[in-house]
C-alpha cells in the first residue's frame, strides 16, 4: 500500500491512498492521520486508486472522524467495492462522500497467474487445434510447466531474456507461457529473418537464450544454429527447440522443478521488435497488464465468445497477432485454429472445414484469397468478424472485400508495437467508417494531432503527426540512447504516423512520415496514390515507393499487383491518375508484380520492394539504352 499526504494550506490537507487498506496497512493510515493537527478544515482522502478497504481499514477512518468537526473529513473517488463496504458497516452517512468516474475495470495478473485462471476456470475446454490435433488449457499449462523444468536446468531465472523464434505452432505457445512461468521477458524474434539477423535481434535485446521452432531459412539444423553462435559472438550460449517434431504432451507426467519466483502484472514480460525496414529493429518492453488488458478490450471489440472459432494466421510474435488473436482469442474461450501453413489454399479450405466465425488478416492476405483460382465465396460464409490492421485497406480493396463476404463485419484497426489498441471501428459502424477512418481511440487511450515542426497540436481536420498515450503504453525501447525514446516528457509516443481527427472523432490514417516522397521539392505521400490506382478495375493491390533520381532526387513508382486475368494497362493509369493528381504524383514507373514481399508481421517489406524496383528500373534503362 502506497499513502502520500500533502498539505495544500495550514487546514486543508489531501492524503491519497493506493492498493489495500486492510490490518497490514492500517497502522500506516493511523500514523499518515495522526500528523495531520486537530484544527484541520478540510481533509481529504483520495480513493481513487483504493481497490480494496477491510474492517480493520475503515476503522482507522471512523476513529480520525471522531477527532474531527462534521464536514471537515471526506472520501472522494470513492470505487464501487470501496462504498460497499461503507453501506454493509453502516459508515456511510459519517463522511462526505463522492464516487468515483465508472472507468474500465483491469486484469492485474501476470501471465503466470493468467495461465493458471485458465487451467482453473476452463482447464478442460479446447483452447487451440492444430494439425497434430486438439489442445486444452489443462494440457497447454502442462506443457508449459515442463518446458519451464527444461530452461530453468538450462540458467533462466527471474529477469532472463528468452528468445522465441518460430512460426505459430502449440510449441511456440508452450514456450511462451514457460518463459512466464520463470519470470523472465520472452523476446519474440521473426522467424523469417535468416541467421545472422536472427542472431543481431536477440543480441539486441540481450538474450543469452533461444527457443526455436520451424524457422524459415533453417534448413539444416545444425549448421544454421552454428551460424546464429557464431553470428552472436557467443552472446546465445544456450538453445531449446521447440520444433513441431515434438510431442511435449508425451512428458506431461513427469516431475517439474523450478523456481516459482514473485512475478507482478506490469513487470517487463515481452519484448516485441519494430519491423525495422528503416533502421536495427527496436526491442519494444510490454507487461502483460498492458497486453492483458488490450486482449479483453479487444475480444469485446469483436463480440468474441466461447462459440467462436478463430482462424490465426497473423504471426504471434507480432503485437497484432498476439493481442487480437492468441490472448483475445483465451480470453474469450473462444478456440483457436492454427492452420499448417498460410498458403491461401490452407486457409480456404481450414475456414470452409472448421465454419470459422473470425479470421484477422492484413489487406494483401484478403486480397491473395480473393485472388486465388479455387475462391468461392461459399469457403468464407461462415466468417462473421475481421480485423483489418497492419496497413490501411483502400476504398476499392474494401469493397471487394465486403462483396466477397458479405456476412463479414469488417473492423478497421490502428496499432503499434509500442501500443496496441489506440483505435478500431465499432462492430456496426458504417461502411464508411471503416473504409475511410481507423476508428475513435479506446477507452483510456489519448489520441492527439500535432505540427510535425513546432509541436503545437492542430485543430479537428487538420493533418500532422499521430501522438498517443494510454493504459497500453510500452514501458520504453530496450537499451536505446534517451533521445532516441520515441516517448516524450508528457508522456506521450510519437508514431511518425500521419493522420488526423474528423468532427465525429474518427481517426484517420493517412501515411508514414518515414514512407513520404521527395520528388523535387514536392512532398509526395504514397497512399493518396495507392487509393486512386486501387480504384482501377485491373489493379489487386499497389505498394507506392520512391526510388533515387539524379535530377528530382527521388521519383515516383508504383508496384502493383493485378487481379487474376487482368492486364495492366499503363497508359490507362496515367491517364485517369492525371485526371485526379498533380502532375508530380503521378508515378515515373510502373512495374507489375506477381506478389509483393512481405515482412513476418503482414506489412510489406518497404526495403525489399525498393531495392527491387531499383534493380528493374537500372535493368530497363539499360535495355532502353542497348
Amino acid at each position: 500500500m502506497k499513502i502520500k499526504t500533502e498539505k495544500q494550506n495550514i487546514l486543508s490537507w489531501t492524503i491519497r491512498v493506493e492498493g489495500r487498506l486492510d490490518i497490514d496497512s492500517a497502522e500506516a493510515v493511523r500514523a499518515a492521520l495522526a500528523a495531520i493537527p486537530d484544527n484541520a478544515e478540510r481533509i481529504v482522502i483520495d480513493c481513487g486508486a483504493l481497490e480494496y478497504a477491510s474492517l480493520a481499514g475503515l476503522r482507522e477512518l471512523l476513529i480520525a472522524r471522531r477527532r474531527f468537526a462534521d464536514g471537515v473529513l471526506r472520501l472522494e473517488n470513492v470505487h464501487p467495492r470501496v462504498m460497499e463496504a461503507l453501506e454493509t458497516t453502516g459508515f456511510r452517512d459519517f463522511y462526505g462522500i463522492t464516487t468515483a468516474e465508472e472507468k474500465p475495470s483491469y486484469m492485474r495478473l501476470s501471465f503466470r497467474d493468467f495461465l493458471n485462471q485458465k487451467r482453473c476456470e476452463a482447464g478442460e475446454r479446447v483452447a487451440i487445434v492444430t494439425e497434430n490435433g486438439s489442445h486444452t488449457w489443462r494440457e497447454i499449462d502442462a506443457c508449459a510447466e515442463t518446458i519451464a523444468a527444461d530452461l530453468a536446468k538450462h540458467g533462466v531465472r527471474r529477469g532472463s531474456h528468452v528468445a522465441i523464434c518460430g512460426r505459430n505452432s502449440i510449441n511456440w505457445v508452450y514456450a511462451f507461457f514457460a518463459v512466464q512461468k520463470l519470470g523472465a521477458v520472452a523476446a519474440l524474434i521473426n522467424p523469417s529473418l535468416k541467421a545472422n539477423e536472427i542472431a543481431a535481434v536477440a543480441c539486441g535485446g540481450d538474450a543469452e537464450f533461444l527457443c526455436y521452432g520451424e524457422i524459415m531459412e533453417m534448413k539444416d539444423e545444425a549448421a544454421f544454429l552454428a551460424q546464429i553462435e557464431s553470428a552472436s559472438g557467443g552472446r546465445l550460449r544456450d538453445f531449446y527447440s521447440v520444433r513441431s517434431t515434438i510431442d511435449f504432451r508425451a512428458r506431461t507426467g513427469e516431475r517439474v522443478c523450478y523456481p516459482a519466483a514473485a512475478v507482478e502484472a506490469d513487470d517487463p514480460a515481452v519484448m516485441i521488435f519494430t519491423s525495422g525496414y528503416t533502421g536495427t529493429p527496436k526491442g519494444v518492453l510490454l507487461s502483460s497488464y498492458g497486453v492483458l488488458n488490450a486482449s479483453r478490450g479487444s475480444a469485446g471489440n469483436q463480440r468474441l465468445t466461447d462459440t467462436d472459432k478463430i482462424c490465426l494466421i497473423l504471426p504471434m510474435f507480432h503485437i497484432f497477432g498476439l493481442v487480437a488473436g492468441l490472448v483475445a482469442g483465451a480470453c474469450a474461450n473462444a478456440v483457436l485454429y492454427i492452420p499448417k501453413d498460410i498458403r491461401t489454399d490452407t486457409i480456404l479450405e481450414l475456414i470452409r472445414r472448421e465454419r470459422c466465425t473470425v479470421f484477422h488478416s492484413v489487406p494483401a492476405m484478403l486480397v491473395a484469397l480473393i485472388n486465388n483460382k479455387n475462391f468461392t465465396p461459399e469457403k468464407l460464409a461462415s466468417l462473421r468478424c475481421t480485423i483489418i490492421s497492419a496497413s490501411a485497406a483502400t476504398h476499392a480493396q474494401m469493397a471487394r472485400f465486403q462483396a466477397a463476404m458479405p456476412n463479414n463485419h469488417f473492423l478497421s484497426s490502428y496499432g503499434l508495437s509500442e501500443m496496441a489498441p489506440v483505435s478500431i471501428t465499432e462492430y456496426e459502424d458504417t461502411d464508411e467508417h471503416v473504409m475511410f477512418t481507423v476508428g475513435k481511440p479506446w477507452p483510456d487511450v489519448e489520441v492527439k494531432i500535432v505540427d510535425r515542426d513546432t509541436g503545437a497540436e492542430l485543430p479537428t481536420g487538420a493533418d500532422g503527426e499521430i501522438l498517443v498515450r494510454g493504459f497500453s503504453l510500452m514501458g520504453g525501447y530496450y537499451r536505446i540512447g534517451i533521445e532516441d525514446q520515441a516517448i516524450d516528457a508528457e508522456g506521450w509516443l510519437h508514431t511518425g504516423d500521419r493522420g488526423l481527427l474528423d468532427d465525429e472523432g474518427y481517426l484517420r490514417l493517412l501515411g508514414r512520415y518515414k514512407e513520404l516522397i521527395i520528388r523535387g521539392g514536392e512532398n509526395v505521400m504514397p497512399g493518396e496514390i495507392e487509393y486512386a490506382l486501387t480504384e482501377l478495375d485491373a489493379v489487386a493491390n499497389v505498394k507506392v515507393v520512391g526510388v533515387p533520381s539524379e535530377f528530382f532526387g527521388e521519383e515516383v513508382c508504383a508496384c502493383v499487383i493485378c487481379k487474376p486475368g487482368a492486364a495492366f494497362d499503363e497508359a490507362e493509369a496515367r491517364a485517369a491518375l492525371s485526371a485526379r493528381l498533380a502532375k508530380y504524383k503521378v508515378p515515373s514507373f510502373f512495374l507489375v508484380y506477381e506478389e509483393l514481399p512481405l515482412l513476418g508481421s503482414g506489412k510489406i517489406d518497404i526495403a525489399a520492394l525498393k531495392k527491387d524496383a531499383i534493380a528493374r528500373i537500372r535493368a530497363l534503362r539499360k535495355e532502353s539504352k542497348g
